[in-house]
């Protein structure tokens, strides 16, 4: 793609880098067959190649976002299954999301969505404040209905359709230290403790320091960790995000500098694509770039680092398991086969549904805010999922987890869970009802 940004302008570090994604766009459309929000809507607006060109002529002028602009935008799950599909590498992630911090700077919200968006940043990120509200949305459910009927309000009708209608209690691990190895020891790592995740079903880490444990490894819980900044990253907030990374990247730091580290585990996919950002996030930073590349080049997801321990194969067990692959595994940070290979060695039947690289609709706060289109998705998902006849569905990420399950009533749960027991571990309690004799 010819570009016309003038010397000055390519004096801007993000506009410089955002030019040279551009210019290897081909408009060959190869990205519009895999786009969720095209396949969806059928504009070519809400394609990748639509949103470049839209990117493009922001940025190129030199001028303010407008309504356009934003609704499109808005309307992007970056899902990345189009960087997968590009044959010529465009690096759709950091152009769109230079396009959303752009648009933050320059685009005055509607006052309604300015306090969502405002809300959704100052809640999610904080265990206590989103556990706060979690109980709160136990009174406000009845409303769901009512808040559906106005446009400007149907995002807090989404956030009580969400939310779960029991709280689990808080974990026996949620406090800061270190949770030795049960056999010989093998490795040292940290794992992240999240943000969302540890309210919403802290039973998966549980499962993941566990089963690390049974396995030789030492897992550290670093004092001070805060949300990865992936959620206020993806809002084109990025002062805050920012601010988050620098924070754990401090945290992890310590760790390593204390005892070394192995790994830095994550349990959430979403966390683990932009955790593994973290040096390209902090790159013009010259107090943090170096230490923010060895966090990423440290980063794990639980299915990454358990593939490399060499777990033995299980006995065969009357489980079928359809793996639903969230996006920010398999198109954010390339792992396909690691987890549907360990749920086969633990002696698992694995399933693929039809269509698995498209979205299911979670993406962060996407089904919050664009909850008809997230909603369209989840129903797709969905139906593929389900036609494959599972007993469970094993997923490594908590958003899609609360995404599915809310159209599904066969039981959805973390890749980990499983396999912590299938190594040794208690039944998961979602699976208690099966008959597994």
């Amino acid at each position: 793609m010819q570009t016309n940004f003038t010397p000055a302008q390519l004096e801007d570090p993000h506009v410089a880098e955002s030019e040279k994604i551009l210019r290897k766009c081909v408009h060959c459309g190869f990205c519009t067959a895999t786009c969720p929000t095209y396949v969806t809507l059928g504009n070519e607006l809400d394609s990748p190649r639509g949103r470049i060109y839209l990117i493009k002529d922001m940025l190129e002028n030199d001028r303010p976002a407008d309504a356009e602009v934003v609704t499109h935008i808005d309307r992007c799950l970056s899902c990345l299954a189009c960087t997968t599909t590009c044959p010529s590498g465009v690096d759709y992630m950091h152009l769109v999301d230079h396009a959303r911090a752009h648009i933050e700077k320059t685009y005055q919200r509607p006052f309604m969505n300015r306090l969502t968006r405002g809300i959704l940043a100052a809640v999610l990120p904080y265990p206590g404040r989103f556990r706060l509200a979690l109980r709160l949305a136990r009174i406000g459910r009845p409303l769901a209905g009512l808040l559906r009927r106005n446009p400007a309000l149907k995002p807090f009708a989404a956030m009580l359709t969400l939310a779960p209608r029991r709280i689990p209690a808080r974990s026996a691990y949620a406090v800061s230290g270190s949770v030795q190895p049960v056999a010989e020891k093998r490795g040292r790592v940290a794992i992240l403790s999240g943000c969302a995740q540890p309210v919403l079903d802290p039973a998966i880490n549980d499962a993941a320091i566990r089963l690390l444990t049974r396995l030789g490894v030492e897992v550290v819980l670093p004092r001070g960790e805060v949300c990865c900044g992936s959620l206020v990253h993806h809002m084109g907030r990025e002062e805050q995000a920012l601010a988050s990374a620098r924070a754990n990247i401090d945290v992890w730091t310590r760790e390593i500098e204390a005892g070394g580290l192995d790994a830095i585990i994550i349990t959430a996919s979403g966390c683990g694509t932009t955790i593994k950002d973290y040096g390209h996030m902090l790159r013009l930073d010259k107090a943090y770039a170096e230490k923010a590349a060895h966090v990423s080049a440290l980063a794990k997801d639980i299915t990454e680092y358990l593939a490399t321990l060499d777990l033995p194969k299980q006995m065969p067990r009357a489980l079928a398991v359809t793996y639903h692959s969230a996006c920010s595994m398999q198109h954010g940070q390339k792992i396909t086969m690691a987890p549907k290979l360990l749920l086969k060695a633990a002696g698992f039947t694995v399933r693929d549904p039809a269509e698995g690289h498209l979205c299911c609709g979670s993406a962060g706060t996407y089904n919050i805010l664009q909850s008809d289109i997230s909603d369209a998705l989840k129903a797709r998902k969905v139906k593929n999922i389900e036609a494959t006849r599972p007993d469970v569905i094993a997923t490594g990420n908590i958003g899609c987890m609360t995404q599915i399950a809310t159209g599904t009533a066969t039981p959805i749960l973390h890749t980990v869970q499983l396999l912590d027991w299938a190594y040794g571990g208690d039944l998961p309690e979602k699976l208690r009802h099966l008959p597994l004799g």
